[in-house]
This record gives structure tokens, sequence and C-alpha cells, in this order.
């Protein structure tokens, strides 16, 4: 029976106190994407782009905006909406838990963020369009519609790709069509 389970990678028991403990910041790789939105949102002045920072006195201390702000570009960047989810990402994903220092705002809190600084969050998106600019990371074409409604159909028979393309039987033929004229009266 032991020499079964010798076969497969050990695992560590949770309960086991280790002799050199690991930091948040040796958790993330230098690489990481969360370290990148920490840098972006420390070289931003919040006040000039509009963001509350005076809150009372009195009651519970208010998170930062640069903190909800982070986990708002972490949120937009992993397709991470709903502020429910975000808090759930707040007390389980390690690369938050570093981003935010071990903050975990809820859902409340991460709404209102949301719904009181539309126009601050919209000034940085657009801080973050002119530096990916720059760096000639987007190609910056214009692209416009005019609410032109269109039905979409995505089924098997109605999509295709390039092996489908490339079958001898969606080959184009050249047809002939025959025109006939309409007399009015």
């Amino acid at each position: 029976m032991y020499l079964d389970y010798i076969k497969f990678i050990q695992e560590q028991n949770r309960n086991q106190i280790h002799l050199f403990p690991v930091s948040l910041d040796q958790s993330i790789d230098p690489d990481n994407e969360v370290r990148i939105i920490d840098l972006f949102i420390e070289s931003l002045s919040i006040k000039v782009y509009g963001f509350r920072t005076d809150f009372p006195e009195n009651g519970r201390p208010a998170y930062h905006p640069d903190d909800l702000l982070r986990l708002f570009i972490y949120g937009y960047l992993n397709k991470v909406r709903s502020s429910r989810d975000l808090e759930k990402e707040c007390k389980r994903n390690i690369e938050v838990m570093w981003l935010l220092k071990c903050l975990r705002p809820d859902h409340n809190t991460i709404a209102n963020f949301r719904r009181d600084n539309p126009k601050a969050i919209k000034k940085v998106f657009r801080t973050t369009v002119q530096i990916a600019r720059h760096f000639n990371l987007i190609g910056g074409k214009l692209i416009a519609g005019d609410s032109t409604k269109l039905r979409a159909q995505n089924s098997k028979k109605n999509n295709f790709n390039q092996a489908k393309i490339d079958r001898p039987s969606l080959k184009p033929v050249p047809m002939v069509w025959k025109i006939t004229t309409v007399k009015r009266f």
C-alpha cells in the first residue's frame, strides 16, 4: 500500500508550520501583471483624475481610492466585473492579496466606488490608452459604427474557419445570373 502511494507527488500537511515562511512578495513573479498595475497606479496623481480623497473623520475609515482602483483594473484585465466576484478574489487570490496589501473591501464598497467615480475611472482608462499608444502597443485605427443591427448566427453550419474555407465544396463557383426587366405600370 505504501509503495503505491510513493509513486505520486507528496502533499504537505496544511497544519505544518514552515521554518522559512514565504512572503507575499516572494510568491508573485517579478514579471506578473499585478506589479505593472501597482507601478501604474503609483505613477498617477489620484486627485488630478477626480477621485475623492477627503472623507469625514467620524465612522469607519474609508479605503483609499488607489487601492480600489487597483482592484478595479485587475478585475478589468482578468474579466472579473462583478463586485461580488472581486470581493471573493480579495479573499482567495494571492495576486489580489499582494496588490491590495491584504485589504478585503466588501462588494458594496467596490460597487459604490464604481458608481461614485465614473468620470475619474474613464480618465484613468484614457491614460492607459495614451501610454499604450506611446509604446506602440496598440494601432489606434478608427472603427466607427452607425448603430446598424446585424443578426448574428454561429451555428456549426453557418460559421467558417480556414479548414472549411479550404474544402473544395466551398470554393466559389462562377454563376450566371439571369437579369430580368420588370415593367412598371
